[in-house]
């Protein structure tokens, strides 16, 4: 009897360790291996007979490799290098694919596809890479700066190029023998001295002599050829200071094009002090620099083989070059200047791209105050561009497989993404017709492309159900029906077999993480369940599927929501706003977020009173172009207001309190957090903004100046949309948190903005300081205590 005693006891106290309700903070910011560990990294062996990926369903300290034998559907753990050894070898072919090539080791190596007989082309201590075949079967490789093209029919090496790093030293007329050069990186008064001893000492002037003539190949005896022999010569091309990229040469081997890119001067990096440190010294972080820094230059040369000459891309031809934005007509003075000055805007011209003969070759390049984005025809022989598409946005060109480079199809035709509807879509050209053809349609977004093997389908993830669902779906190359391949109403992540057939797909729902199904590659097939990854202790709470609702803004937009109603509301019927951050990220969706640590906190929140709303709101991804810049210009403009409204409806529809209302947010929705404590202070009560950008004129370039062009040249958009300038207004409750080695948005930000606390007397904020953390906390002590900080301050604000 007190044996079942013990049994009974020992089985309920293990059910209660396993039973999660009710969420504290403490239970939900662990370590996040409490919930189980999903699978991730799917890779298929190159026979498509199983799926390697890494998993750790013993919650031991590191993940481990498992594998799944398609066949009968069993999971065995995986030796480590199992994957690596089994997967696809990514061959660079030939035209026919009989032969393949592949680098290792920094040598070059030839396969014979059909009899899998291996042949090592080079063996030397320089690294060779970028092999690839011509279309006369002939293979080209990069050593060090240079190409290489290699016969293999003859065995001939022949080197194509001579590129040269540094400048070429000229000195005076009067003081240089006629035909020789100065070598690279003498100095005038070395080459001076050796000039000058040249000329007065004949025993120099033999040695000089014997040694042009054994370079020349015109000495007789062992090693030396016949003397009618000339000596190939290749003009060397001086690098200068830059770095070459982009290195190409066309399929029939007459022309090599690359960039030389001329690094900015005269930025200044920002410094992260490092407080807690092994050392016990406070040790800087050297960090970016801030937006508006000197950009990187970029140009782009074609060198003729044949002609032995280079010359530079002329980007003043293309169309458009000179357009100034529309933004510069709210500056009247500094527009009067730059339409005198009449400059080409700086372009990033990237590598020229051909078509499998070489008969036609396309380059793209952005614009580097991000408006412009060309598709230009070049003919080689005269570097003249004509074009064959331009994506101009006023605000900033973007989107889904936006500015990226062209693939080709076949030898006419290749497929690019665009925005031209307002939502990103699928289109061909071809080279030979000029026949532009747009392939998808509607206001859904093409998220991703891939060729099928057989350059017949095109494989794609799109939202055309709903936008917060992801399928995969198939389409031919020529336009049709779009056909649906994927089922499951979520997340539907795809990696596809080598041979086309299986679909490994990584699928979600909104109150279950990330699992491993398997399905085959054809409409109506079911998907299978793999693996089964969620911990008990995780199961035993019943997570809630948000409402997902959608509203109309003041703008007459549809706005996307996910609501977290409460069972019980407290009396006073409080509301929280959760606030995504990057602004360009979607969270209103029915797959699993990557915030589910404000997941579980919006359940936790739900569970004490709190109606919580989570908003896509303008600026967010996934709702096309008019969406995505919605914020040109004005971050905390519409982005702002639709928080505004979302409120609105949660008071109609869902009965919250208008005046009990707080939200919280990290990043961006850091940033909005404040902007709306300051500016919008008879909705908002309280808030709490963690990592918060304060003042974006010290944030980076890439990130900022798309969307508010740079501080000098649009100083009004800065300060409409950084916090900073709107201290003053701060009325409601405010908590901030920052880690203090923050590398992205900067420690330094949340001291400014209190020091202007400071001096204007405000006494109604508190900001919390995370000495060891960088912008993406890490240590679970760190967001108890954040997270602890958050609920306080909603629970003495929001009900009292």
């Amino acid at each position: 009897m007190k044996k079942l005693s013990f049994l009974f006891f020992l089985f309920a106290s293990v059910a209660n360790a396993q039973d999660l309700a009710p969420l504290t903070v403490s239970k939900i910011m662990r370590d996040p291996k409490w919930m189980g560990t999903s699978p991730e990294n799917y890779r298929w062996s190159a026979d498509s007979k199983s799926v390697y990926f890494d998993w750790n369903p013993e919650n031991n300290d590191k993940v481990q490799p498992y594998k799944l034998t398609i066949a009968n559907r069993k999971v065995d753990k995986a030796e480590k290098d199992d994957a690596e050894k089994n997967a696809v070898i990514n061959y660079v072919y030939n035209k026919d694919k009989s032969l393949g090539l592949l680098e290792k080791g920094g040598d070059i190596y030839l396969t014979n596809i059909k009899s899998k007989k291996e042949t090592r082309l080079t063996s030397t201590l320089e690294r060779e890479s970028s092999a690839k075949f011509l279309y006369n079967n002939d293979v080209v490789y990069q050593r060090a700066d240079n190409i290489y093209q290699l016969n293999l029919a003859t065995g001939e090496l022949k080197q194509l190029t001579n590129f040269v790093k540094g400048k070429l030293e000229v000195l005076p007329p009067s003081t240089r023998p006629t035909g020789r050069p100065n070598p690279t990186g003498t100095s005038q008064q070395d080459l001076w001295l050796r000039n000058d001893q040249t000329a007065l000492f004949d025993i120099i002037k033999k040695k000089n002599t014997e040694s042009g003539n054994r370079t020349t190949g015109r000495g007789r005896g062992f090693g030396f050829g016949n003397d009618d022999v000339k000596p190939r010569v290749i003009k060397p091309i001086h690098l200068g200071d830059d770095f070459m990229g982009g290195l190409t040469v066309s399929p029939d081997g007459k022309y090599i094009s690359y960039r030389l890119i001329k690094q900015a001067s005269g930025n200044k990096n920002t410094i992260v002090p490092n407080y807690v440190t092994g050392s016990g010294y406070t040790e800087d972080i050297n960090s970016r620099a801030k937006v508006g820094e000197a950009l990187s230059t970029y140009t782009t040369y074609v060198f003729n083989i044949e002609k032995d000459s280079v010359y530079a891309v002329n980007v003043s031809q293309i169309p458009g070059i000179k357009d100034l934005p529309d933004y510069a007509k709210d500056y009247p003075k500094q527009l009067e200047e730059r339409t005198k000055k009449n400059e080409d805007r700086k372009v990033n011209l990237y590598a020229v791209n051909w078509n499998e003969t070489g008969s036609f070759a396309v380059i793209t390049g952005r614009a580097q105050d991000n408006k412009d984005f060309w598709i230009l025809k070049l003919d080689p022989s005269t570097g003249k561009l004509d074009l064959i598409d331009r994506q101009r946005d006023e605000a900033w060109v973007g989107g889904p497989g936006i500015a990226r480079d062209v693939r080709w199809i076949d030898n006419q035709t290749f497929y690019f993404q665009s925005e031209a509807t307002g939502y990103s879509h699928l289109y061909t050209y071809n080279v030979t017709t000029g026949e532009k053809k747009q392939l998808t349609s509607g206001k859904w977004e093409v998220q991703q492309v891939q060729l099928s093997k057989d350059n017949k389908t095109f494989f794609i993830k799109a939202n055309k159900e709903h936008p917060g669902i992801t399928h995969f779906y198939k389409l031919n190359v020529n336009g049709g029906e779009l056909a649906q391949i994927t089922s499951m109403k979520g997340g539907n992540e795809v990696t596809l077999s080598p041979d086309e057939k299986w679909l490994a797909i990584n699928y979600s729902y909104m109150d279950k993480p990330w699992e491993l199904y398997i399905q085959e590659n054809k409409p109506g097939a079911k998907a299978v369940k793999i693996t089964k990854s969620t911990s008990p202790e995780f199961d035993s709470y019943q997570w809630r599927q948000p409402d997902l609702v959608s509203f109309k803004n003041r703008h007459g937009d549809d706005v996307y929501a996910r609501v977290y109603p409460s069972k019980k509301p407290h009396p006073n019927k409080p509301a929280v706003v959760f606030v995504h951050g990057a602004g360009y990220l979607q969270n209103v969706h029915y797959w699993w977020s990557q915030y589910f640590r404000e997941y579980m906190f919006n359940n936790l929140l739900a569970d004490n009173g709190y109606t919580v709303i989570d908003i896509d709101y303008t600026a967010s991804s996934g709702y096309g172009r008019n969406h995505r810049t919605g914020i040109y210009r004005h971050m905390g403009g519409k982005d702002l207001t639709d928080q505004v409204d979302g409120v609105k409806m949660l008071v109609e529809k869902y009965g919250v309190n208008p005046k009990n209302v707080g939200l919280y947010g990290g990043s961006y929705g850091g940033f909005i957090t404040l902007m709306a404590l300051f500016n919008e202070s008879d909705v908002f009560r309280a808030g709490a903004a963690l990592r918060s950008v304060t003042d974006w004129a010290h944030y980076n370039h890439g990130y900022t100046s798309n969307i508010l062009n740079e501080p000098v040249n649009d100083p009004n958009s800065y300060k409409k949309s950084s916090p900073i300038y709107f201290a003053d207004k701060l009325k409601g409750d405010l908590v901030m948190l920052h880690g203090m080695v923050d590398v992205n948005v900067h420690f330094q930000d949340i001291v400014r903005l209190s020091q202007r606390f400071i001096e204007l007397g405000k006494d109604n904020w508190e900001l919390a300081v995370y000495p060891v953390e960088d912008h993406g906390f890490v240590e679970p002590s760190s967001w108890t205590d954040e997270y602890k900080r958050i609920f306080k301050l909603f629970e003495n604000t929001l009900k009292k």
